[in-house]
């Protein structure tokens, strides 16, 4: 019994000394894609509600339609089971089974249809004895479900915390991203680790979360409601000092799902979560029945200048820089730069609720936008072009009520010296490293 113990105590200690970093090179700009769990929950009747339960056909339909109506064109490639999908017991051989009545085809061919599409799959299990829903956890089988999945052709691997210790995360984690790496296939990995670890206490290590995950989520599960989103928003501006630095190529804090197009948001509110998201540099993973979406969802959705804000190759994620009276404002550096400027994208938030419009105005240095070239500026929403403006001018905005105006300024080169548009540098000019006093405190 002794020498066993040594034998296992020196496995544990060559896996944890092996565990460098995930090393897989995915998610250098937050993934896109659709997960399930948000719009349909753990719905497992079939048998009454066929059209919606947690099944092969329902992921199926939402593959084709992510194909056939422009959201894979848009940067939407991932299509993610989330719980729900197993049945109640591992085989003999300890290896994970989907339902076979939900999933009678099974996962490894509902992988091919997805990748036939040109998408990639994604699938659920949880660092637990349980999944949240009761389904087998992956403890005692880490490295059986890496492979499992890796011979499924998985591309992405979202690890819930669900009946489990968080103190042993700090370990369970990085030793799963371990055997996602020895499968040899890359697999983008989602984590709850910091989550949980928050709920219970105590305070993640996020050196070691970056090191090891694609993505992690760092406050409550999103619902279909106003008061959820702006929890989450509220969570992100209030803690950011600590969260923002955490964020880059290949590793993102997750606020959770896009609800947009869904029951609990307003057509401004949902304009809202995606031009906040995109400043948080948030993965967009939609959470919607796209067989039903009205036109101007799907258009929120697939706006590609703010989509394209969220998948900015820098990978800064952004900061609220002004809170006062109902009225915020965030701003996040992006691409082009030009000498030691960057251009930002930059979001009038209404927090209010007396039913009115508020007009917000600023100049440019007051948000922080420097550059002596100018800006080119437009409006995201709403396709307006205010033109090249200096750092000494004012921008006015009307801001409707849970509503945005997400605008861009990108910085213009000074075209009389010969100095290359998109230039690098080591310490480019950031004004979200300070702090603001706006003027304009009469909004």
């Amino acid at each position: 019994m002794y020498q066993k113990w040594i034998s296992f105590g020196v496995v544990i200690l060559y896996v944890c000394n092996s565990v460098v970093s995930l090393e897989n090179g995915l998610a250098r700009t937050p993934p896109m894609g659709w997960l399930a769990w948000e719009r349909f929950r753990c719905n497992t009747d079939c048998k009454n509600d066929p059209d919606n339960c947690i099944s092969e056909r329902l992921f199926k339909t939402m593959t084709d339609i992510i194909v056939s109506e422009g959201y894979l064109n848009a940067g939407y490639e991932y299509i993610n089971v989330d719980d729900c999908w197993l049945e109640k017991d591992r085989n003999t051989f300890g290896q994970l089974v989907a339902d076979r009545q939900r999933f009678p085809s099974g996962i490894k061919s509902l992988s091919d249809y997805v990748h036939s599409k040109g998408m990639k799959f994604g699938i659920y299990q949880d660092f637990g004895n349980y999944t949240c829903a009761g389904y087998p956890g992956i403890l005692g089988y880490l490295e059986t479900d890496a492979n499992t999945f890796a011979a499924w052709d998985v591309d992405y691997v979202k690890l819930d915390g669900c009946y489990s210790h968080p103190s042993d995360m700090d370990s369970g984690y990085p030793e799963f991203g371990f055997y996602l790496n020895q499968t040899g296939r890359p697999m983008l990995y989602s984590c709850s680790w910091p989550v949980y670890q928050i709920y219970a206490g105590m305070q993640p290590n996020y050196t070691a979360i970056v090191h090891h995950c694609n993505m992690w989520r760092n406050f409550d599960d999103i619902q279909d409601s106003w008061a959820s989103v702006e929890s989450i928003i509220d969570y992100y501006g209030n803690n950011q000092d600590v969260i923002v630095p955490n964020a880059g190529p290949g590793h993102w804090n997750d606020p959770d799902m896009l609800i947009i197009g869904n029951f609990g948001l307003s057509y401004e509110q949902s304009k809202t979560q995606m031009a906040i998201w995109a400043i948080l540099a948030a993965p967009l993973l939609m959470s919607v029945d796209l067989r039903t979406i009205r036109p101007e969802y799907k258009a929120i959705l697939q706006n590609k200048r703010i989509i394209a804000v969220d998948q900015d190759p820098l990978g800064i994620q952004g900061r609220r820089i002004y809170k006062h009276k109902g009225i915020e404002i965030w701003s996040r550096p992006i691409t082009p730069l030009y000498q030691n400027y960057f251009s930002y994208a930059v979001v009038f938030v209404n927090r209010r609720t007396d039913g009115t419009p508020s007009d917000v105005a600023v100049t440019l240095k007051e948000l922080g936008l420097a550059s002596p070239t100018g800006y080119r500026v437009e409006d995201l929403y709403e396709d307006v072009d205010y033109g090249i403006l200096t750092p000494q001018t004012k921008i006015k905005v009307k801001v409707n009520p849970s509503g945005v105006v997400i605008l861009r300024a990108d910085v213009q080169p000074d075209f009389n010296r010969r100095v290359p548009f998109y230039t690098t540098q080591r310490t480019p000019y950031n004004p979200l490293n300070q702090v603001f006093r706006l003027r304009s405190n009469d909004f």
